[in-house]
């Protein structure tokens, strides 16, 4: 059965409508798991559609890819802790780069040989190639440090960025020369020198930048994907690249004024890297001091307390402490308290991080506020309990005008009545910064895996407290 051009014409239609139906359902934890069904919905009729197309030839090699990406898939579904989740989307767009390189080289191995090369062609080319393998690299870059294989601390050295710009502005010219003669040492040129550029442009970028590079390098990916539906002349590739290219592109520019960033100066920064030449604020609270807690002194204070709220970081992900805060505050509830879950717009190392581990362990919606929402509250919270959460509580943001977070959107967790801050250590969050909000008189820092703590919680509430 073979598809006519205008019935697949009308299938890609229908994708694209899904496929923004499913933007539009991710924009609310409500609704992203509809969100979700439409975009699958979405993909499968664009698999078949193109399957069915007229441009296939042969569906062996399609069947081996489809069943060896199905297997791949099916096990990192399997495996892949939600915890891990930014690093295995990191590691996915690193896939889409490479994709586009690979088909803009096959598509020129093929056309060449054809004889059907022509200057707009090799313009797309050149452009698919150069986007795919930034995308690559600096996805492989993000993935290393995510993972830990790669310090999270921005790599800075002197002239590195005129050293980028040199390359970009290579790599570009190797691109034109190539597009307008077909020359094959200019491809190969053009190609090291892009996957160079992704690796030199993303090693800069420190821990505390990385969510927003994840977003940004979703709208390279995306790109990547409208370059080889021009390549293959491929509407839908041409679409849903163009959606999730410029999704990406305004998620970025989201989350840089979250943090009170420029674009321009995450990817040309390194956050937290600049030393001041006095004493910072943060570096004179080291000398005072913190107070430690234990999990009775918390309980004593959250179990008749009017409002506790509840501040998730990423030490509650790694720890996957979420069920255990989920009973924590079922019990606290029964005993009248008011408990609510405050999520800041970088929380996590991606977009939306914190939200899905609430909800995978099925706490309420109108139980979680974003930051704009929860921080005129916390002056009337009794308690705050911060849980693994580090850089987005840090009061140096609007203190401290040495600190490199100076000027960022924070949580108002310091202004709440008590604060009780679960952490492994004294060490600082991801961005390196220290914590002014440790030193404060009215918090108190509970040292210990965030999930043991939390279920030290659960069990002290359930023992009738004090």
């Amino acid at each position: 059965m073979e598809l006519s051009a205008n019935g697949q014409a009308i299938a890609y239609l229908i994708s694209a409508i899904l496929f923004i139906f499913a933007l539009k359902g991710l924009t609310h934890p409500s609704s992203a798991r509809n969100g979700n069904y439409y975009g699958m919905a979405g993909m499968a009729i664009a698999i078949v559609a193109t399957l069915l197309g007229s441009e296939v030839q042969s569906y062996g090699f399609i069947i081996a890819g489809v069943a060896a990406g199905a297997v791949i898939g099916s096990i990192l579904a399997a495996r892949v802790e939600m915890t891990a989740m930014p690093q295995l989307v990191a590691a996915l767009h690193s896939f889409v780069g490479m994709a586009a390189v690979l088909v803009a080289i096959g598509t020129f191995m093929n056309k060449q040989a054809a004889g059907l090369l022509n200057p707009v062609l090799m313009g797309e080319l050149s452009a698919g190639i150069i986007i795919g393998a930034i995308t690559f690299s600096g996805s492989v870059i993000a993935f290393g440090k995510l993972q830990g294989l790669i310090s999270g601390a921005p790599v800075n050295f002197k002239g590195q960025h005129a050293l980028n710009a040199l390359i970009a502005l290579v790599t570009i010219g190797f691109g034109v020369h190539f597009a307008m003669t077909e020359s094959i040492t200019s491809l190969v040129i053009m190609t090291i020198l892009a996957f160079i550029l992704g690796f030199t442009l993303i090693i800069p970028i420190g821990g505390a930048d990385m969510p927003v590079i994840i977003s940004m390098l979703n709208s390279y990916s995306g790109w990547a994907a409208a370059a080889t539906g021009f390549t293959l002349q491929n509407n839908l590739l041409i679409i849903v690249g163009a959606i999730v290219g410029f999704s990406g592109a305004i998620l970025s520019y989201i989350m840089c004024k979250a943090m009170n960033r420029s674009i321009i100066n995450v990817v040309f920064g390194g956050f937290g890297s600049e030393p001041s030449g006095e004493s910072s604020a943060a570096a004179q609270a080291v000398q005072k001091g913190v107070k430690s807690a234990s999990i009775e002194d918390a309980i004593y204070w959250m179990e008749d307390a009017n409002k506790v709220i509840i501040i998730p970081g990423y030490g509650m992900a790694v720890a996957q402490a979420q069920h255990a805060l989920k009973e924590f505050m079922e019990l606290l509830e029964a005993r009248g308290v008011e408990v609510k879950f405050a999520i800041h717009p970088v929380a996590g190392r991606m977009p939306g991080h914190m939200n899905v581990l609430l909800a995978e362990a099925d706490i309420a919606y109108d139980h979680v506020l974003e930051m704009d929402e929860i921080n005129p509250e916390f002056p009337t919270a009794d308690v705050a309990l911060v849980v693994g959460a580090n850089d987005v509580t840090n009061p140096a943001a609007r203190t401290d005008p040495s600190s490199p977070i100076h000027g960022m959107p924070i949580l108002d967790v310091d202004k709440a009545r008590n604060v009780y801050v679960i952490k492994r250590s004294m060490n600082p969050g991801y961005s390196g910064v220290d914590n002014l909000l440790y030193y404060q008189d009215n918090c108190s820092l509970i040292f210990g895996d965030a999930k043991d703590v939390c279920e030290g919680l659960v069990t002290a509430l359930k023992g009738g407290g004090h």
